[in-house]
């Protein structure tokens, strides 16, 4: 799961934002006119915008370069202040403008309620030598980037001279641009590898409604051809839908969760879907999760990071384990599943005719190859063959009940072969497990579980501990026990 990835260097390039909370208890309205009153209580501030992305993304352990523009004021001092507590946040591409202000978004609260908003902006173009100085301190941070987002708030940072330099440095350098977009239309995107717009936007952008799935694939087309990437619109409580140039389509509906506040939850969604890439996940599985962590960040109060604990927890909920047996056919799709949350699938098989704490131990260290394991068994018909007539001495469904009771063991499946091949084929793990006296070469299917990037993986047996040896044992015993009698 995501609590194993190892994440990359994410450059941030947008519209910083100071987030201030004043919160209060409003017990009466005001005699001077018929507002209320707020007891104040306390100010809290976090990082908003293109900081907020940037905070999100370091909360799942992602380093990120932070490029925008700050004034010379408290608000600037608040800002990096709050952005101190994230040790891999990297501020020195911010760029300090004496004669314009930190943008800054108060809202007054009591309790979960938002009274008013106070904005404090300039979202005036910055001269050309600001613009310049962006630019600069923007290739600094892309040359040592995996990935970029241009989180664009309409602020006057992103300006078409901006982001088209900033773009091109990117695809020089071969990294996926990801673009949260404030534009009347997309086009000055041209370059960016995807896109995020939420339903408003993409009506403004494309002149298209957006109330059905079909409706949503349509206006998809419209705005990818504006800047020739993908896009992922997201669309409040309906989910999100992505839509790559291929021509596949992905929904991802909305998870059942307490809406509280919906402020920042973009942020979350491209941080993430960034912060998943720079892993080596696919798109697909990027936004998977990344819709998963939408759902936590809008059961917060106000601007907030979701922790890597919070939605690898999360995910894991999203994936039951039952142990059930399953057939090959459902097992393949469940792993595809499992793949889209980010899990990696270990696969091992065997008759497992008497359990024994050899087998124990087998499905333990298979176990712990990954965060998924799937126990191929072989059937009744397959073991005769292997094993002779007198075999199995558990039918298929016992083995299988034992097995699939085991806390270890997320799905059983059957194959008749003589070998799990085919299984393997069908569900294409990550890892595939065997016993340490085999040799990796030998290991059936593990060319091809390496060939699609996976690998094998050969662990510790119990020496002495076996069915056959179990049997005769017994037949052992139950001759003296004859005779005795």
């Amino acid at each position: 799961m995501i609590d194993k990835m190892h994440f990359g260097n994410i450059a941030i390039v947008g519209d910083v934002i100071l987030d201030r909370y004043i919160s209060g208890i409003v017990g009466r309205i005001s005699p001077e006119a018929p507002v209320p009153v707020l007891l104040h209580e306390q100010l809290t501030v976090v990082p908003g915008g293109a900081a907020n992305v940037a905070a999100n993304a370091v909360a799942l352990g992602a380093r990120v370069s932070l490029v925008g523009l700050i004034g010379d004021d408290i608000f600037a001092k608040a800002l990096i202040d709050a952005l101190a507590r994230w040790e891999d946040i990297d501020v020195s591409g911010l760029v300090q403008d004496k004669s314009r202000q930190t943008i800054t978004k108060t809202r007054v609260m009591s309790g979960r309620q938002q009274i008013v908003r106070i904005d404090n902006e300039d979202d005036t173009t910055p001269d050309a030598a600001l613009q310049d100085r962006l630019v600069e301190q923007a290739n600094e941070a892309i040359d040592r980037a995996d990935i970029l987002i241009c989180s664009d708030y309409g602020k006057g940072v992103l300006s078409d001279r901006v982001i088209k330099k900033v773009i091109a440095r990117a695809r020089e350098r071969n990294i996926p641009v990801i673009v949260d977009p404030k534009r009347l239309s997309f086009e000055a995107y041209q370059g960016a590898s995807l896109i995020t717009p939420n339903r408003q936007e993409m009506v403004r952008a494309t002149g298209l409604p957006l109330k059905t799935d079909a409706q949503v694939v349509a206006a998809a087309r419209v705005a990818s051809a504006q800047f020739g990437g993908d896009v992922l619109v997201t669309r409040s409580e309906e989910g999100m839908t992505l839509w790559q140039t291929d021509g596949t389509v992905c929904n991802m509906r909305a998870k059942a969760a307490e809406v509280f506040d919906v402020s920042g939850a973009g942020d979350t969604v491209v941080a993430t879907v960034a912060a998943m890439m720079s892993a080596g996940q696919s798109m697909e599985t990027a936004v998977t999760i990344a819709s998963t962590a939408a759902s936590i960040s809008v059961g917060k109060l106000g601007t907030a990071t979701v922790s890597r604990d919070e939605l690898s927890h999360a995910l894991m909920l999203e994936m039951p384990d039952s142990g059930k047996l399953v057939f090959l056919e459902q097992a393949a799709a469940i792993t595809k599943g499992w793949h889209r949350h980010g899990a990696r699938v270990v696969f091992t098989n065997g008759c497992f005719d008497l359990l024994h704490p050899g087998h124990i131990a087998l499905i333990q260290a298979a176990a712990r190859e990954g965060d998924k394991l799937i126990v191929a068994l072989n059937t009744d018909r397959s073991v005769k063959r292997l094993k002779g007539e007198t075999r199995p001495i558990q039918d298929e469904q016992a083995r299988a009940t034992v097995i699939g009771a085991l806390r270890n063991v997320d799905l059983v499946v059957l194959f008749d072969e003589d070998t799990p091949l085919e299984a393997i084929r069908m569900i294409m793990p990550d890892v595939v497990v065997k016993g340490a006296d085999y040799r990796e070469e030998d290991v059936v299917g593990g060319d091809i579980v390496k060939a699609n990037g996976g690998r094998v993986a050969l662990v510790d047996i119990m020496p002495g501990r076996s069915t056959t040896a179990l049997v005769k044992q017994a037949g052992l015993q139950s001759s003296s026990q004859k005779v005795n009698v």
